[in-house]
């Protein structure tokens, strides 16, 4: 063995040295021992620079997985955010708050609420269509300052939310801001909503099994009951919509409510409610109700809303309005059959109450749909149609066709 015989020499030579030599030679034998030794294992450094070197190829071999779970913020769990009290109690229904990994919120930031209705879209491409519109829009125009979160609620079933999280991945991809996203079950805020509205389900929905006739739609009305207390403000918008305009800027519209206002909408733009209320305008022919704006009173239109949760809970005058006995006098009194959900009885009690309402500018809600122009109100429609100013959301209500950029 040639390391055996070269360490025998050195050795053999050891009697004619000094101590101090003796040291010398004996470090040196094992240096040369350890170099051949080490030498001959696979961990020497070029088989480790090696493997690093694998083991960088591997994980670059699946950086396509890797790059998901930064780019889509929603599927990964490293990218789940530990929830607040708020966002474990909210709705009851809700099943995980999700925001970007790479700019994760804060429990002390501040956060912005918005909730859109995102049931049966599974089943219809029209509706997919106007979500892709309307969350690339918000995106694009979107911008948050640093410390605030956007947080966004879906009020959805099973497969559409399926369908919405793999949307929300593309959808979200170019967002500046920070966001979170939270899904809340329709069965489940269905259920703790149908007691409090199921009075009014009859005086403000089209039928059985109409679109309006669910519970679900009359969430608004109510949802400072099941939301809670530490929820204060969101905002519920429609799927059919166009940002033209900073999402952020609708929410300062909060800070122009006036003493007793509990909720930011806009006037409904068409004579919807010159026809509904047709009745009541024949036997008080003087009256502003159903009349065009300045002077008359269109309603509302439940596009676009701002709620703010904290005066509803707070309001006595609200709360007793939605009382069963209490919806039912109102609607006598007009002489009101609905089938408009919320929108039909946020525009009732404004008749009676308007203070409760703060009036969001026509721009905030520029409704496009022209039905009621060809269906025996043409003479009068522009009197409603007509929005003056900046546009800031466009809504394609009734299928209506959204101007390009």
């Amino acid at each position: 063995m040639g390391i055996l015989r070269l360490v025998a020499r050195i050795m053999g030579r050891i009697s004619t040295f000094r101590s101090y030599q003796f040291v010398l030679l004996l470090a040196a034998a094992l240096a040369v021992v350890a170099f051949y030794y080490f030498g001959s294992e696979r961990q020497n450094f070029s088989s480790t620079t090696k493997r690093i070197k694998q083991t960088q190829a591997t994980h670059n071999g699946n950086r396509n997985d890797a790059d998901l779970t930064v780019d889509t913020r929603l599927s990964h769990p490293a990218g789940v955010e530990e929830r607040s009290e708020e966002d474990r109690d909210v709705g009851g229904g809700s099943e995980g708050s999700r925001s970007r990994k790479r700019d994760r919120a804060d429990a002390g930031d501040q956060r912005y609420h918005a909730l859109m209705m995102f049931t049966k879209v599974d089943k219809s491409r029209s509706l997919q269509d106007k979500f892709r519109v309307a969350m690339l829009s918000m995106v694009k125009y979107g911008h948050f300052f640093e410390g605030e979160v956007l947080v966004l609620h879906f009020v959805c079933d099973q497969t559409s939310r399926e369908l919405g999280e793999r949307m929300l991945e593309e959808f979200l991809l170019d967002a500046t801001f920070k966001y979170e996203v939270l899904f809340h079950d329709v069965v489940a805020l269905t259920q703790k909503l149908f007691p409090i509205v199921e009075a009014m389900q009859k005086h403000f929905s089209a039928g059985s099994g109409a679109y309006y006739s669910d519970a679900i739609f009359f969430l608004s009305v109510a949802m400072h009951h099941i939301m809670p207390e530490s929820l204060t403000r969101i905002v519920q918008l429609d799927l059919d919509l166009k940002y033209k305009t900073n999402i952020r800027d609708l929410f300062q519209e909060f800070e122009q409510f006036p003493p007793g206002a509990v909720i930011g909408i806009a006037r409904e733009m068409q004579p919807v409610y010159r026809h509904t209320f047709w009745q009541y305008r024949k036997e008080n022919p003087q009256t502003r109700v159903g009349g065009p704006p300045p002077e008359g009173l269109p309603g509302f239109n439940s596009g676009v809303m701002l709620l703010d949760l904290g005066a509803m809970r707070d309001s006595a005058l609200y709360n007793q309005l939605l009382e069963p006995g209490n919806v039912a006098k109102l609607a006598d009194q007009y002489r009101f059959r609905g089938h408009l959900g919320d929108q039909d009885f946020f525009t009732m009690i404004g008749m009676e109450h308007p203070e409760l309402f703060h009036s969001l500018a026509c721009g905030w809600n520029r409704q496009l749909c022209t039905w009621w122009r060809d269906h025996g109100y043409g003479d009068v429609f522009q009197m409603y149609y007509r929005c003056e100013g900046l546009v800031y959301i466009y809504h394609g209500n009734c299928n209506s066709p959204i101007p390009d950029d």
